[in-house]
């Protein structure tokens, strides 16, 4: 199916707010903040009481989704609130909200796309906003969960983590035109060798730490295939020199019917049993894999557009 009448059916039904924050801190648009060729919009959230030297959130919106979206249907801003970290919120320039997570360009360090727009505002923050900069992490879901793997891989430099909900491997939507379907239908199928050379030539010659990943991914997701979730384990696995078996498995983790796999101290597979596509985004959860919380609020499910993103 085209790209373009794929998400033109998702958008029969209007985006529903779950989670409508309550965040008593300042939302606003910042521009001019550095390389930004594709014109990607850069939404700020900082709560009324700033921590020391703030940890950074990049909240990484869905396809037909937006940064307003992400800010209202998730509880990253309220929780900032208590914790005092700051949560950017970027917007794709794609009439559709689906980020560029294909072009050569915004799958390699500082050479364009959208991803390079992203990281000129985690600079910008670290510059203009006190943020510490071992302290910024990412979180996005389908389309966002994407451009999660995407950061981690050609901006490995600037994350210390990220957390990524029903994606699919850095580079699998690699090629000419933004919809993938052969990435998206999970029949991309390559070793872990292979895959973890994807991410390393996302910046070449880069020998520092790269940041820890969490993945998360629905059995019965008929939009990005559950078999996306088995590749990525394995591009990951390579990156960190682990074993694609798990040292840790917990059943029910964090809800009934999830499964947590550990595979080190750098990397966690969740798979979600039953759950299509839409798979509730867990907050705290990805607060505690960030290290900013480890106690236990209520998650927030984000917005299904008529059933489905991507």
């Amino acid at each position: 199916m085209a790209f373009g009448s794929l998400f033109k059916s998702l958008l029969v039904a209007s985006l529903a707010v779950l989670g409508a924050s309550a965040a008593s801190g300042t939302y606003q648009q910042v521009t001019n903040f550095g390389s930004n060729p594709t014109k990607v919009g850069m939404y700020v959230y900082r709560p009324q009481k700033v921590a020391a030297s703030p940890a950074l959130i990049v909240g990484i919106h869905w396809c037909t989704g937006t940064a307003q979206a992400f800010y209202q249907g998730t509880q990253f801003a309220n929780l900032a609130d208590t914790y005092g970290y700051i949560v950017i919120y970027p917007n794709a320039p794609d009439a559709g909200g689906c980020w560029d997570v294909h072009s050569a360009a915004t799958l390699k360090h500082d050479a364009g796309g959208d991803s390079l727009g992203i990281a000129s505002m985690v600079r910008y923050a670290i510059a203009n906003y006190g943020v510490d900069k071992n302290k910024v992490f990412m979180v996005g879901t389908s389309s966002g969960a994407m451009m999660t793997e995407v950061l981690a891989g050609a901006y490995p430099d600037l994350f210390k983590a990220g957390a990524a909900n029903a994606g699919v491997p850095f580079a699998c939507f690699s090629g000419p035109d933004m919809w993938n379907g052969a990435c998206a239908a999970g029949s991309i199928s390559k070793t872990a060798q292979q895959w973890g050379d994807l991410v390393r030539n996302g910046y070449p010659g880069y020998n520092g730490a790269r940041p820890k990943i969490q993945i998360w991914h629905g059995t019965q997701d008929q939009t990005l295939s559950y078999n996306n979730f088995n590749e990525a384990i394995k591009q990951w696995t390579n990156i960190f020199g682990y074993s694609t078996n798990p040292t840790s498995t917990q059943q029910n983790s964090p809800l009934g019917g999830w499964t947590r796999y550990t595979y080190g101290p750098n990397f966690q597979a969740i798979s979600a049993a039953g759950v299509p596509h839409n798979i509730p985004l867990q907050d705290k959860e990805v607060l505690k894999w960030f290290g900013i919380t480890s106690k236990i609020v209520n998650s927030t499910e984000v917005p299904d557009e008529a059933g489905e993103q991507a």
